[in-house]
């Protein structure tokens, strides 16, 4: 799992920037969908947790649906407001998300391993999307924001509860 948040924040780091902040958002918010539908998917394959497997599917579900959504806007937008500052934002964003994951102690426990990088994965996500309501114009694209911080936070509390639940185990 850290190989896929490392390959990620790789893939980011090395984006092709617009420095629109609508369209730069919406690539990296797929990238980062994609890390975490592949961590998801490493969980399915060998997590042995049947709340988390179902955690993961939801995820991948979810972020697959979000994932059209972007491509759909991408599809369709040409980068009219030119913001660095927004980016740089967006990039101090991931970067500490990659600090925080490398801080992370992996036990070897692919369900609790899951848990714990997810709660940060989906920290820096609500960050990057609350960034974006503050820039965004286009209604529909704020409510897609608008549901990625509701969603993942409410994820999160879930990977939360799971842990201490689970800690001792």
């Amino acid at each position: 799992m850290m190989t896929v948040m490392h390959d990620m924040m790789a893939e980011m780091e090395t984006m092709k920037t617009t420095q629109d902040p609508d369209i730069d958002y919406a690539t990296m918010m797929k990238m980062h969908h994609m890390g975490a539908i592949e961590m998801a998917e490493l969980e399915l394959k060998s997590g042995s947790n049947s709340e988390m497997k179902a955690m993961a599917q939801a995820i991948i579900d979810a972020q697959k649906k979000e994932i059209t959504q972007l491509d759909s806007f991408l599809a369709t937008s040409t980068p009219i407001t030119m913001n660095m500052e927004f980016h740089l934002q967006m990039m101090d964003g991931m970067d500490r998300m990659g600090k925080q994951a490398n801080l992370q102690i992996i036990t070897g426990n692919i369900d609790q391993d899951f848990a714990t990088l997810m709660i940060g994965h989906h920290q820096s996500a609500t960050e990057m999307a609350q960034m974006q309501l503050l820039m965004e114009k286009n209604i529909q694209y704020k409510t897609l924001s608008s549901m990625i911080v509701e969603d993942q936070n409410k994820e999160i509390a879930q990977f939360q509860t799971w842990l201490l639940v689970n800690r001792s185990k």
